[in-house]
């Protein structure tokens, strides 16, 4: 079993401290860097305990990153940033595997590339790592609130109702998004930093769900899975699932298109996808399967055997006609094929931000040195989330989220090896 996965670097002189803002994924795996470099790290949750955003992304079993090559892993981050695409190729898939394996969390690759943890579960793994870390003698502060700066540059924590003032020599920020408010991660950094005139890219929700003016019908499917399906939005075709809720449309497949989804929303008010409900079913064939003499069979019981489709996506089906101003009554068996095919579902707004699996925008880009840290401010570093980026569900969000956790920190050693005593606050 491997114990380090990371390059090591020189260790640095006794005596250095480090703050870490955040008890995700990200700021864990830079106070391992740090703790393992020699400095005494503090990690500071406003929470009872740490990992709790971790701990719901293994609900599903803790995709952890994808097994595909890593150019086209990189390309799944749309316009990357070349500080991300510098810290994933310096901390790539292969890299995180290892690490988990050296936490006693062997993974293996599952049927759709993804990378998962053998035992399926968040917890083992999380045990493993808070007790590695604190036999590195990394601490822990809960319950701390960071609510900024002092006068003296020195960061504030609320905690049991008092302020706590604290002057450590670097700061790791990673205080994660916006999504999931009650398990930490509430944005509210985001009104901090500005206030510090560092540019932030608004924070919007991304891997979410949409609304849908759905007819009483489909709301009686609320719930309800549209498996093995295809959707297209613009010139980007998606296989996967979708879930039809009280309000619209939700699941893996619209997640993977919410991006290009959320920015049409935002620019007309409405937008429209489709859905193939037989993707696997050439269009010529289904249209001559719906051509053959249905007899004295209702048009329904004849759709639902010579399609098999569920009631639900039989039900979106005939709502995609009414969308076109169109009953299926009225319409030939080829014509129905075609619909089937490309089901228009017209999506009305964007589900909350806390309801997201993730968020975008964050702190910009442009902000950070080559070392994730922040130009205007000497000796604090910033990853996770709270960056600039977005990237789809199947293991790209917490493989950025490591990556820039190993970069931050990484960054934070150099600078304590080569800044004078007090350069950040000067």
């Amino acid at each position: 079993m491997q114990t380090v996965t990371f390059p090591e670097l020189d260790r640095l002189p006794e005596g250095k401290t480090a703050a870490i803002i955040g008890g995700g994924p990200a700021g864990l795996i830079a106070a391992e860097v740090l703790a393992r470099a020699g400095v005494a790290v503090t990690v500071y949750d406003q929470m009872p305990s740490l990992g709790r955003k971790f701990m719901m992304a293994g609900r599903g079993g803790l995709n952890l990153t994808h097994s595909e090559e890593l150019s086209l892993f990189l390309a799944r981050y749309g316009d990357i940033d070349p500080l991300l695409r510098k810290a994933i190729e310096a901390f790539p898939p292969a890299a995180l595997r290892a690490w988990a394996d050296s936490m006693g969390a062997a993974t293996f690759v599952g049927s759709s590339g993804r990378v998962f943890p053998e035992t399926l579960k968040t917890s083992p793994l999380l045990r493993t790592w808070l007790l590695r870390l604190g036999n590195l003698g990394v601490k822990t502060k809960l319950r701390h609130r960071w609510d900024g700066f002092d006068a003296d540059g020195n960061l504030r924590f609320a905690a049991d109702g008092k302020e706590v003032s604290v002057a450590p020599d670097v700061v790791v920020l990673a205080l994660g998004g916006a999504s999931w408010a009650k398990l930490g991660s509430d944005g509210k950094w985001a009104d901090i930093l500005a206030a510090q005139k560092i540019a932030i890219s608004p924070l919007q929700p991304t891997n979410c769900g949409f609304t849908a003016a759905w007819s009483d019908v489909l709301l009686g499917f609320e719930g309800t899975p549209l498996k093995r399906i295809s959707l297209t939005f613009g010139e980007r075709s998606v296989r996967g699932e979708a879930m039809i809720t009280r309000d619209g449309l939700e699941g893996g497949a619209v997640y993977a298109l919410s991006s290009p989804i959320r920015d049409a929303i935002l620019k007309h008010g409405e937008t429209t996808v489709t859905i193939d409900l037989l993707p696997d079913v050439a269009l010529a064939k289904l249209g001559e399967r719906l051509s053959a003499a249905r007899g004295k069979q209702s048009l329904s019981n004849f759709l639902r055997k010579a399609t098999h489709l569920s009631p639900a996506a039989l039900s979106l089906v005939r709502e995609g006609a009414l969308i076109k101003g169109l009953t299926l009554a009225a319409l030939n068996g080829k014509d129905i094929a075609a619909l089937i095919k490309s089901v228009p579902v017209k999506l009305t707004g964007v589900q909350p931000i806390a309801t997201a699996i993730s968020t975008a925008g964050g702190i910009r880009f442009s902000e950070l040195d080559e070392g994730f840290m922040l130009k205007r401010y000497p000796g604090i570093f910033a990853a996770g989330e709270m960056l600039d980026w977005e990237a789809p569900t199947g293991g790209y969000l917490l493989q950025a989220t490591f990556a820039t956790g190993v970069a931050a920190a990484r960054g934070a050693i150099e600078f304590l090896r080569y800044s004078v005593p007090d350069v950040r606050k000067g």
